[in-house]
């Protein structure tokens, strides 16, 4: 039952993301969803309800579905309930993919239980290293941002409202969001994945200053 659960979940994703931005697409799930295998091997969890929170986590981003968000939510719980997972499942299904974005960092947080951990960490890791730079200019370029602006100061956001506002140019974002991940990752593994991935953007800001200034 719980492998043809996911089966069904990937199914339902899928059609939903079909028109999605390319850096939060089905492709997008897919990496998030290995790395979530790869760190519930040695972590005790709940696996299945891991794997389906992966796969239903960006339904509802309110980047793409601002003012829908509620609606997207009561359909996917709809989904959940019809498809035999239990109310306290579907529970923690909702808290995860309500409260683990970026976002949210800024508010107080409860207790994160391990597979809200585990899901979060597989996330976010899909944002850091080279295809978290592929995806931060992917999503720059959707919104019309620069590459990068002189004259636009990097902001250390204090608040959910100010960091969802910013419209800065894209390099900032690594300073704002992209380079704080590392230490904001929950398990072990995920902390030990992050380094090369983190190490690498800094490699890759020092080539792009070099380069835009002519010193490369």
């Amino acid at each position: 039952m719980e492998e043809t659960l996911i089966d069904k979940t990937r199914e339902f994703v899928i059609e939903r993301l079909k028109n999605s931005e390319s850096g939060h697409d089905w492709l997008h799930i897919e990496r998030v969803f290995q790395n979530a295998l790869q760190l519930c091997q040695n972590i005790a969890c709940d696996r299945t309800l891991v794997l389906i929170t992966v796969l239903l986590h960006d339904l509802n981003d309110s980047k793409f579905n601002a003012g829908r968000e509620d609606e997207i939510l009561v359909e996917i719980k709809a989904f959940l309930q019809k498809n035999g997972l239990s109310k306290t499942r579907i529970e923690a299904v909702e808290t995860i993919i309500q409260t683990m974005s970026f976002r949210h960092s800024f508010e107080a947080q409860t207790e994160k239980s391990i597979e809200f951990q585990i899901v979060q960490d597989a996330d976010r890791l899909d944002a850091i290293g080279a295809v978290g730079i592929a995806r931060a200019f992917s999503y720059g370029g959707y919104k019309g941002r620069l590459f990068y602006a002189d004259d636009q100061a990097s902001t250390q956001h204090q608040s959910s409202a100010s960091y969802q506002n910013s419209k800065a140019a894209t390099i900032n974002h690594f300073y704002e969001k992209l380079l704080l991940l590392k230490d904001q990752m929950n398990t072990a593994q995920a902390k030990k994945l992050a380094e090369n991935r983190h190490q690498f953007m800094l490699q890759f800001l020092a080539q792009f200053e070099a380069e835009k200034t002519g010193k490369a």
